[in-house]
């Protein structure tokens, strides 16, 4: 496994790609884009000798500066692990052509295609989707969570290393690291609701919502639904990427936080009861194991208790995202939070 981009050869491209492409030798990479954030990314260009292939690939692997704080919260390898398994995800999400995991350096390599060439347009707060392209969405993890509904070690093997969601040490300490200072920088935009909450009050209120998501029925979720790890492709259809948050765990914690974080507030106020209707009807599962409409509209009103702190804490950092990104997504969650009346909800599913 190359230990920096710089490294990448063609003999070692060649094999990256041979399960795919048997008959495929590359004779040049060329280094076309570089941009590293909390992992290392690039897009490398690729001519061959032999064969063919794609034109241009996508690198993903590990930033040394951020692994340990991934391997801390149990999430370092879990995008490299599930693509790994060989398991199937009925959703649309980037090819993977090679895993390569190297655990004692906390680092991996993921060899993917190139979104950009079947005409992927990523998304992030900025560029809302329109509301049928979230129902897209919605149909596509109601895939997803039928696909896996109900499933563990016993039903699915390859899966049984998934972690089941839990407000792990790990997680709420990165939360109390950078929550407080979330809080000052939208102290302008935030409902006087939530500007009353310190900083422990808002991990708090993640802490209680994520143990919820413990209970039966669970499902295989993507679990980092947000709208900047999601591309609108030219037919409308939504597709998923940035698996490294993929746990076992309660179906709204990926439907509320893709949701809310994808609309414009307007959109969403007008449009959320019909989209959680069109989820309902987009799971195919027996009717006596999924939920109610009530029970679907409760779930659904606590999960802002998710999205809020995790973008808090976004917001203050410096540089894991940009700032009016963060800005955006703090405001549409913090506006469920008090629109959906969101720890009554908590109350009521009783956490």
């Amino acid at each position: 496994m190359p230990a920096d981009w710089s490294e990448v050869t063609a003999g070692w491209m060649t094999g990256a790609l041979a399960d795919h492409h048997p008959d495929a030798q590359v004779s040049d990479v060329a280094l076309v884009m570089r941009d590293d954030g909390t992992n290392r990314r690039a897009r490398f260009g690729l001519t061959y000798a032999a064969g063919s292939g794609p034109a241009t690939v996508f690198l993903k692997g590990s930033e040394r500066e951020h692994a340990e704080l991934h391997n801390r919260n149990g999430t370092l390898f879990i995008e490299a692990d599930l693509f790994a398994s060989g398991v199937a995800l009925p959703v649309d999400h980037p090819l993977v052509y090679k895993v390569v995991i190297d655990r004692p350096a906390l680092d991996f390599t993921l060899v993917m295609e190139d979104l950009t060439a079947r005409g992927a347009d990523p998304r992030d707060a900025t560029r809302p989707m329109t509301v049928d392209q979230v129902a897209a969405g919605l149909r596509s993890l109601a895939r997803l969570h039928s696909r896996y509904w109900g499933f563990g070690a016993a039903t699915h093997p390859a899966l049984a290393w998934v972690q089941t969601w839990a407000p792990t040490e790990g997680f709420q300490a990165g939360l109390r690291s950078f929550v407080p200072r979330g809080l000052d920088r939208s102290a302008a935009q935030l409902p006087p609701e939530v500007a009353a909450y310190d900083g422990a009050g808002i991990v708090a209120l993640w802490a209680r919502y994520v143990t919820s998501l413990s209970r039966e029925p669970m499902t295989l979720l993507h679990g980092d639904a947000h709208i900047g790890n999601t591309y609108v492709l030219p037919d409308d259809e939504v597709g998923f990427l940035d698996w490294q948050v993929a746990h076992r765990g309660g179906w709204a914690q990926d439907v509320g936080y893709f949701l809310v974080g994808c609309l414009t507030v307007a959109d969403r106020r007008a449009h959320e009861a019909d989209l959680i209707a069109e989820y309902r009807r987009a799971l195919d599962v027996p009717e006596s194991a999924g939920p109610s409409p009530a029970e679907a509209w409760l779930r659904y009103r606590a999960s802002a208790a998710y999205g809020l702190p995790i973008w808090l804490s976004t917001l203050g950092t410096d540089g894991w995202q940009r700032r009016e990104v963060s800005l955006a997504l703090v405001e549409r969650y913090a506006a469920a939070f008090v629109e959906l009346e969101t720890l009554s909800a908590l109350a009521s599913i009783g956490v």
